[in-house]
């Protein structure tokens, strides 16, 4: 079915195909319609959506119902996920299975409503404590919204372990017409679920071992789960960047606008290209570096200050020279600001 539709409406269509039949949220700027429509359309499936009194809340909810096996989501935003970071890094620790949405808008404090890309540390690096990774998906349209949702029930039940769609205010409140087919649901069988039958009574759900011993096999668990996920998860989208002499490189609407910016640099006889993300954790670390190889140049842009600029230099290795160009404060950078950061950057004239 083609429908026009609202980002953070596409999320919750994309959960609800999922088999998401669980939500614990709590409303806010610009992330609230989430809510909205999961207590809209989640009870027509059967499910139950629950506003809780808090981020805090919340995502502890979340950590009750992922212990018994169902599909279960939140969402928020940057303050409100800076609440659910304990939660998180709990739901990691006990390897439970759990999407949670982040509509980022500016920071930090309460910064503004306005959209940024200033959670990628919180999200990618892991906010909480302990040694945990969370698999971070990042759409750049309101069909990837629904999509990489789906994906994200996927991945999250695959790797026992949360996964998050990490997006901004602008493509959670823009409206796009997106494609939506009903598939078959096939989540997988979980033998550690606790359910209260007598055949998973034996199960338990913790993250607490108070033996070193116990808890470093405990983590180098972890860590090869983690390490299968760097190898086979990674995801990331080129354009034009087969002879690119400079490679741009950004997530979300931002790599939207340096589609436009490839193109005007190549109308004027700059080959650029660019290489988008999908993943953020795992990080296309390998297929970015194939790609800068041949590159002169490599132009991150960002709506922060420089976060994931980290993660390209360190992918190139120092092999390539990277520059970051940035809008913060809920700017969005216009193709007519990066156009000339291209061309300052191989030091053309205008």
């Amino acid at each position: 079915m083609r429908q026009l539709c609202k980002g953070n409406v596409a999320v919750v269509k994309g959960a609800v195909l999922a088999g998401c039949r669980t939500y614990y949220g709590y409303p806010i700027t610009p992330a609230s319609e989430i809510a909205e429509y999961a207590a809209l359309y989640i009870p027509q499936v059967g499910g139950t959506f629950v506003q809780a009194e808090s981020e805090t809340a919340s995502i502890n909810m979340v950590y009750g119902a992922a212990s018994t096996g169902v599909r279960v989501m939140t969402a928020s935003s940057g303050p409100g996920l800076s609440l659910m970071q304990e939660g998180i890094s709990y739901l990691c620790g006990s390897e439970l299975p759990c999407v949670i949405v982040d509509v980022v808008r500016g920071g930090p404090g309460l910064g503004n409503i306005a959209p940024e890309q200033s959670d990628y540390f919180a999200m990618v690096k892991g906010g909480g404590h302990g040694n945990y990774h969370n698999i971070v998906l990042a759409p750049a349209s309101v069909q990837e919204m629904c999509d990489l949702t789906i994906l994200a029930f996927e991945l999250a039940d695959r790797y026992r372990n949360p996964a998050v769609v990490l997006t901004d205010g602008f493509v959670g409140q823009m409206m796009e017409p997106i494609e939506i087919e009903e598939t078959e649901v096939n989540s997988p069988e979980k033998p550690w679920a606790v359910k209260g039958t007598p055949e998973t009574q034996k199960n338990l759900i913790c993250s607490i071992f108070l033996e070193p011993d116990d808890l470093e096999a405990h983590e180098r668990k972890l860590e090869a789960k983690y390490r299968l996920a760097q190898e086979l998860e990674p995801r990331c989208e080129t354009y034009m960047a087969d002879d690119a002499e400079i490679l741009l490189v950004g997530y979300g609407i931002v790599s939207r606008v340096l589609r436009s910016a490839v193109e005007q640099a190549r109308a004027q006889g700059v080959r650029a290209g660019l290489f988008r993300p999908i993943t953020l954790w795992p990080f296309p670390s390998n297929a970015l570096a194939r790609a800068a190889a041949k590159c002169s140049k490599v132009l991150t842009v960002e709506m922060s200050t420089g976060q994931m600029v980290e993660d390209v230099r360190l992918a190139v290795n120092g092999k390539v020279p990277v520059e970051l160009y940035s809008r913060i404060g809920g700017n969005v950078p216009a193709v007519e600001e990066v156009h000339p950061e291209i061309l300052k950057t191989f030091a053309i004239a205008d």
